[in-house]
């Protein structure tokens, strides 16, 4: 497949740079992947009345951190931005050290960062570069020293991080000369769901923002049966598509985790001829890969379930093994993420392409903060 086949152009007022309040008055196009029943436009609150007793949605129950970092360096008084990306090894003498991605002009090892709280204050905790990271552009190993710099990255990053809004939602405040508010971010570009004791990702399950307790009730008295997976969403879920082949793309690699009652759930509604819906694609990323290392040998299923480290790619022509139906955004062109919902919509990414076209004449909100699709398989 090439990269141009997953272009398109989104008018600049279809962004959403806020959430739809409340969470469930999203707007949801209802996509037939047989093609053989036209689009319909309902709104989030209604699967309930969509989804059918007996049918299986599985949840990315991660949890977003506070992986946003604000500082200035030592040396020239320069504004550097961050993300945390994750811990590595402690350094000689117990000094704790992350990776970071880090924007700033001329970055070199020894370089100190002095990290700045919430309110622009610097919180006595500095970044040191020790050595860049080579499959990930402009990413540091970075020593953590200060008052505190030996804490769990958690704890710190609760002090003085800030919610890791996409770059994009960013941008278009600026634009719209919007400041946001990053309190309501922090409680809105996370699922109602969250595990507490799994943080990880520095980007949200973007379809699991639509739901609220009261429509997880909702569908539990329907009778749908809910399930959770957790797979940690890394920058990755930002970078765009540069090859020429979207199969030549250098997919990122991401840590997922399947508890062994997900994994019999899903066998069994397979078996007994039931439907099984990813809430999104981390999720969906999630399932298949299990699948996948189950079918080829290279994962067993213990008591603790499947944990693996994926890098999965879907194109269209892929073959589905556990996923029946897929509750989505709308995303970025020229994205994986694109080409993953062009492999289940119908006829490919074209279809999915003429789905976009009128979702933007329809007034639909798009990307991470947007509205939602929902492919619901045939029959």
């Amino acid at each position: 497949m090439r990269v141009e086949d997953l272009d398109y152009q989104l008018p600049e007022d279809r962004l959403a740079t806020h959430p739809a309040d409340p969470r469930d008055s999203a707007r949801l196009m209802v996509v037939d992947r047989s093609g053989a029943r036209p689009p319909e436009d309902r709104v989030v609150r209604d699967l309930p009345d969509i989804l059918r007793p007996g049918d299986v949605m599985v949840f990315n129950a991660t949890r977003v951190i506070r992986a946003r970092l604000a500082g200035v360096r030592a040396d020239t008084g320069g504004a550097v931005e961050g993300l945390y990306l994750a811990e590595e090894a402690a350094a000689p003498g117990g000094c704790a050290r992350w990776r970071v991605m880090l924007r700033g002009r001329r970055m070199k090892p020894g370089v100190e960062v002095a990290l700045r709280g919430r309110d622009g204050s610097t919180c006595g905790v500095s970044l040191w570069l020790e050595t860049p990271i080579a499959d990930e552009p402009g990413a540091w190993v970075c020593a953590v020293r200060g008052p505190g710099g030996d804490l769990p990255a958690e704890s710190l990053l609760e002090r003085f991080g800030q919610t890791p809004l996409p770059p994009y939602i960013v941008k278009a405040r600026s634009r719209r000369h919007d400041a946001g508010d990053d309190e309501d971010d922090r409680a809105r570009y996370q699922t109602t769901y969250a595990r507490p004791d799994a943080p990880g990702s520095v980007a949200a399950p973007t379809a699991g923002l639509h739901f609220t307790p009261e429509l997880l009730a909702r569908l539990d008295r329907r009778g749908v049966e809910r399930h959770e997976v957790v797979l940690h969403v890394g920058t990755g879920t930002f970078r765009p598509v540069e090859t020429e082949r979207v199969e030549d793309h250098p997919m990122h690699s991401e840590r997922c985790w399947a508890p062994a009652g997900v994994i019999d759930a899903v066998r069994r509604a397979r078996a007994e001829g039931r439907r099984v819906f990813a809430v999104g694609t981390t999720t969906a990323r999630t399932l298949e890969s299990v699948a996948g290392a189950l079918e080829d040998g290279s994962a067993a299923p213990g008591p603790g379930g499947v944990t693996l480290d994926t890098r999965l790619l879907i194109t269209p022509g892929y073959r589905w093994r556990w996923v029946d139906g897929l509750l989505t955004n709308f995303h970025l062109p020229r994205s994986t993420l694109l080409a993953m919902v062009g492999s289940m919509a119908p006829d490919g990414v074209e279809g999915l392409k003429s789905l976009y076209a009128r979702a933007i004449a329809g007034g639909y909100r798009f990307y991470s903060y947007g509205d939602a699709m929902l492919l619901e398989p045939a029959g």
